[in-house]
């Protein structure tokens, strides 16, 4: 019998395939002519998220990952709820107010009975609101020098895409300061380097993304006090405390970076990260009422009563809302203590063991920061791996562990970083440790006239996601 060439070998089955699969994409991306049987569409969906990755494996998110029964069942019970609609569920819109005034205690707010504040989807929206009111106030202040408000510009160091977005989306010059050589965080001396009279404030993000540590707010705000006196620029702080405000209360009391400073007019939080909240929900608070400017405030009636609205977007669920108060009720000061205690500890567990592999340089220890470490190839140009391979090794075990590379001036370094949330166990830190192990001896394996060729920065199917928000 003849033999088949490679060419109709590789025609047959690679050309059904192409087409089952081409077919399956359009049954499943046009919109379906006829109902169907309900407990055999959710089989088939529940079958397909079957391949998304294990949240619990996932150390790259910030967000929550895992939830009490109570939580489940409070979000179940919620499902229908329209956190926009406060005639309708007055309840809900009392719970959410509650938790400004919760938050405004906890972050010693002057006058935190009386603090304005909102829930939001997420951080992002927060952060933005918080800096649409830096700019409205800066706008005032301008007019009422007969000065122009044509060139607003806000400092900030190295942030989340967020603050990218709010810049290019309103308008704004952004005067992000870029890493210099050791030097990965804002600064006071390169914040006052960069203020004008048409700074709108400066952004100080307690828990940078890249490398998880806290910007110096206090140490900021002395520097800029001593601005004022000089220069009479009266510059405010908005702190984009996405994760840091809800980890400094409970294990750093006596750091000053909340509304005990004066020059702190504006906080963004996510209650979905280290707030323990189900994804979807953040909030900004301002420092007194004065803060946010009236004008960006909405009176709506058409949902059946007269009720005031700030915010990006309208319609939203209320059942994170909710549960985020389930978690204050649930866990008060002693309870998230004693969760941010853990996820710190077993931070610094994890720095310490890395550490002793040998390749690796700790840069962030799981101390001072967010829960959690991150570290750089002690030696890249001689080691037989890089980061982003890495990644990738772990990868294939269930672990998201993201290899990625920092923003000007540094992106010639590459880290790995690993975020340590409520859910995560000594147990499984040792699997970790073990898959760790396993991926240095695979690459320790390869022969050494065959070196890994580099791969370019930023490439990686590990690339960091700069969202989490």
């Amino acid at each position: 019998m003849p033999l088949h060439n490679t060419a109709e070998l590789k025609a047959g089955p690679t050309s059904e395939i192409e087409a089952e699969v081409l077919n399956d994409k359009t049954s499943t991306y046009e919109f379906p002519a006829a109902m169907q049987d309900p407990q055999t569409v959710y089989q088939t969906i529940h079958d397909q998220l079957i391949l998304d990755g294990n949240s619990q494996q996932n150390l790259a998110t910030f967000c929550t990952t895992w939830m009490e029964p109570e939580v489940r069942q409070l979000m179940d019970e919620s499902a229908d709820k329209n956190m926009i609609d406060k005639d309708e569920y007055p309840q809900t819109a009392a719970i959410e107010e509650r938790c400004v005034h919760m938050l405004a205690d906890l972050w010693n707010s002057p006058e935190a009975a009386g603090t304005i504040g909102c829930s939001t989807t997420g951080s992002s929206e927060a952060a933005m609101l918080g800096a649409l009111a830096l700019k409205w106030n800066w706008r005032k202040r301008q007019h009422a020098k007969g000065k122009s408000t044509e060139t607003p510009n806000l400092i900030m160091g190295p942030v989340q895409v967020c603050w990218h977005k709010f810049c290019r989306y309103f308008d704004v010059e952004i005067r992000e300061v870029p890493m210099e050589g050791d030097r990965l965080l804002l600064t006071p001396e390169e914040v006052i380097k960069r203020c004008d009279e048409n700074t709108i404030g400066v952004v100080v993000t307690l828990g940078v993304t890249f490398t998880l540590q806290f910007e110096p707010v206090h140490g900021i705000s002395i520097a800029l006090d001593k601005l004022q006196s000089e220069t009479e620029l009266d510059i405010p702080i908005h702190v984009d405390g996405a994760s840091g405000a809800f980890l400094a209360p409970f294990s750093q009391p006596e750091l000053l970076w909340d509304f005990r400073i004066p020059r702190v007019k504006s906080i963004n939080a996510s209650g979905h990260k280290f707030g323990l909240a189900p994804l979807g929900v953040g909030w900004a608070l301002w420092r007194e009422k004065h803060d946010l400017p009236e004008e960006l405030i909405f009176d709506v009636n058409y949902l059946g009563g007269n009720m005031p609205t700030f915010a990006l977007n309208f319609s939203r669920p209320g059942g994170e809302i909710i549960c985020q108060y389930y978690n204050f009720m649930r866990l008060g000061k002693e309870g998230y203590r004693e969760i941010q205690t853990e996820c710190y500890a077993l931070g610094r567990y994890l720095a310490e063991k890395i550490a002793e592999f040998g390749p690796f340089k700790i840069i962030y220890d799981g101390q001072g920061g967010i829960p959690g470490l991150c570290w750089k190839l002690k030696d890249p140009a001689s080691s037989s791996f890089t980061l982003y391979e890495f990644a990738d090794r772990l990868r294939e075990r269930g672990w998201l562990v993201p290899a990625y590379s920092m923003p000007p001036n540094r992106e010639d370094l590459v880290i790995q970083r690993i975020l340590v949330r409520h859910g995560f166990t000594r147990t499984m830190a040792l699997q970790l440790l073990g898959e760790i192990q396993g991926a240095l001896n695979h690459f320790a394996e390869r022969q050494p006239e065959q070196p890994s060729a580099p791969t370019p920065v930023g490439a990686g199917s590990s690339s960091h996601d700069h969202s989490g928000r």
